[in-house]
This record gives structure tokens, sequence and C-alpha cells, in this order.
């Protein structure tokens, strides 16, 4: 009788879902699949800046991934990648254990590295802990002054959420960086940002932070602005456990990926998501991008097993983003164009409810 495979699946990201769904239709026989994440669930990002805003529960906002492995024929494993050698086809795991793989998915999504502050900055990742910490923040003293660091979506957002949160009384301030408000967006987004920060009291500071406390943020002129609440929401970092692997890596430290997701240095391993950097084409570290690859994450890496050619993901040349501004209010971008309005976050709410529908245990996986 021939002999089982194992496919490990690291990471319960965005494009892991689509993977877990490809297996829940058909499963492979003779194939044992281990999904190893360290928490039991997803934290849907999209909906992150709705649930601070207040218009969204916790559980709207979490896609169980239990439930999903179970239905999938899935062992899942709690625990986190800390080392990973290529040549051996190992993984190595913070619980102590050792998982050996014939073919490995990667999408652990993104790492943020904030070493260079010191101890005690608080970060937006893991998201899972920033939920813990925000909500008990919450629920402790009123909070009257927020310094989001990081000019990205994420922070921008986030800064927006803050405000309405907590009302116009209190005191939000966003850093942006020395990069700017929302630098890898068009000119036009880039306007209504700012004037949607401005019509809704919210301090944006050009420039980098020079020092972060979980208490206080110096910024770039030296001004020392004390807050109840920090958050960084830099951008990302490929994480420790790719140095070493023997995996080839790109300039920017990320998996280096064919077009087929596949390793460039190892075919038997496929990533997706932040942790993955196409070489041909280096796409936006974005959930956007990562929920369009699962699929062929997807028919790429059970492809490897039952001997098939992988197939390249043609990326879409320009994806639609949605930043939601507080209230229920949001601004679209498709390409250069950028418009904003209550529609849009109506828009952008029947979206990100859809998304979770699809990924419940009893969704029709064919409908995704």
């Amino acid at each position: 009788m021939k002999a089982a495979q194992r496919l490990v699946l690291l990471g319960g990201g965005h494009a892991q879902l689509a993977v877990l769904q490809a297996l829940a239709r058909q499963r492979p026989a003779q194939v044992e699949v281990v999904l190893v994440t360290p928490a039991p669930r997803q934290v849907y990002s999209g909906m992150l800046p709705g649930w601070l805003a207040g218009h969204y529960t916790e559980a709207q906002c979490v896609i169980a991934l239990a439930p999903l492995a179970a239905a999938a024929g899935v062992t899942l494993r709690l625990a986190a990648a800390v080392g990973l050698d290529a040549a051996a086809r190992t993984v190595r795991l913070d619980d102590g254990g050792v998982l050996g793989y014939d073919v490995l998915s990667v999408n652990t999504g993104p790492v943020q590295d904030a070493g260079r502050f010191g101890g005690g900055v608080p970060t937006l990742r893991p998201i899972e802990d920033w939920l813990a910490r925000t909500t008990r923040r919450l629920a402790e003293a009123p909070l009257r002054r927020v310094v989001v660091v990081g000019g990205g979506a994420a922070g921008f957002e986030l800064a927006l959420a803050w405000r309405h949160r907590l009302g116009a009384a209190a005191e939000v301030v966003l850093v942006a960086g020395a990069s700017g408000l929302l630098a890898n967006y068009p000119a036009a987004v880039r306007r209504l940002g700012a004037q949607a920060l401005a019509d809704r009291g919210v301090r944006c500071i050009e420039g980098a932070a020079r020092e972060i406390a979980a208490d206080a943020v110096v910024t770039a002129d030296g001004r020392i602005r004390p807050a109840d609440e920090v958050v960084l929401a830099t951008g990302t970092v490929a994480p420790r456990w790719l140095q070493g692997s023997g995996l080839a890596l790109a300039p920017d430290g990320g998996l280096a990926t064919l077009p087929t997701l596949q390793s460039v240095s190892h075919p038997a391993v496929f990533a997706a998501g932040d942790v993955a950097s196409r070489l041909d084409r280096p796409l936006p570290k974005s959930g956007v991008y990562a929920v369009r690859a699962g699929a062929t994450l997807a028919a790429n890496a059970l492809g490897r097993l039952a001997g098939r050619a992988p197939v390249p993901w043609d990326a879409p040349v320009r994806t639609l983003n949605l930043l939601s501004l507080g209230e229920r209010s949001a601004i679209a971008a498709w390409g250069p164009l950028a418009v904003q309005g209550r529609w849009v976050w109506r828009w952008k709410d029947r979206i990100d409810r859809g998304f979770m529908v699809r990924h419940r245990v009893g969704a029709d996986p064919a409908a995704t």
C-alpha cells in the first residue's frame, strides 16, 4: 500500500481558507493534512475597524477554524512555527514538536517588529493580542488620548474608528510616517483621506515617530505626545523563522515565490499573503491579494500531491479597496478613481458580511 503523504497548512490566513474549503469538497486519498495555527480562529482584518467603531460584535468578525478543519478532515494543531528546514522538510513548532511534510502551504499572515522601540509597545499584530488588549482597555477608565502610528490603510482606518468610538471629546492623533498618509494609494484617495481626518478632528502628523512607548509618542519634531492608548500599525516584516530555513528569500525578506505561488528554490513549498513575495511581480501586502490567491494556492498545493503541474496565479492588475471612515461611511478606490459616501460603507459591509458567511461550516464551498 502506498504510504500516506502529509500536507501541512502553516497558518490559518485568508488564502488558507480556500485550501480548507477545497479539502472539504474533495479529500485526496492517502493524504494526511495538518493545520498549524496559534489561534483557533481567524480575526477578519477587514471588519476590525468596524468592530472598534462599534458597528460589529467580536463574534461577527471572527472565523472559527476548528469547524472548518473538522469539515475538511484536517487535524488542527494550535502552535506557531519557530523554525523550518526546507532540505529536511520539517517545521519546528513553539510547542516543542517537529512536523514533517511532503507539501507545505504557508499563509501565516503579517508580522510586526516593534523591537527598535523597546518592549511594551502595543502592536496591531498579532490581531488576537491587540483585540484582547483593546477590549480590556475599553472596559477600564475612559480613554481620552489615543495615538496611532502608521499612515497606511490600517492606521488610517483605526484612527477614524477610535474617533467614532470615543467621541469628539477625545484627542486622536495619527502619526503617518516619513512616507506620508496613504502613501501607496493614488492622489485622489490621499486627498479624500486627509479631508476625512480633518473633518472628523483627527490630527495627522507627517513624519516618522522617533520614540514610542505604551503611554507616549515622540514625533519627528521632538514633541512628546502623551497617550492613554498607543497602537503601532506600521508595515509588516518577514517572520524570523524564514531566516536559516534554506528557502530562497526575496529582497524584502519574504518567501520568494514564482507566479504559481511556489517557492523558487523548493517546489514542494507554496505560499501566499504577507509571508510571500512574488519575484516576477511584487504585489502589495494586502488581504485583498491573499483572498484572491486562495484558489490557486489550493489547486497547486493539492495538485502537487497528485502529481499535477502547477498553474500560475493571474493576480489582478487593479483591486477594489474600501477604507472605512469610523462612522458608516467609506472611501472606494479603483485604480486612480476614488469616491466616498455612506453607500460605499453599505457596499463594504455587504462584501465583508458575505465573506464571513461563505466561511461558516454548512456554507456551500463552491459558492466562493
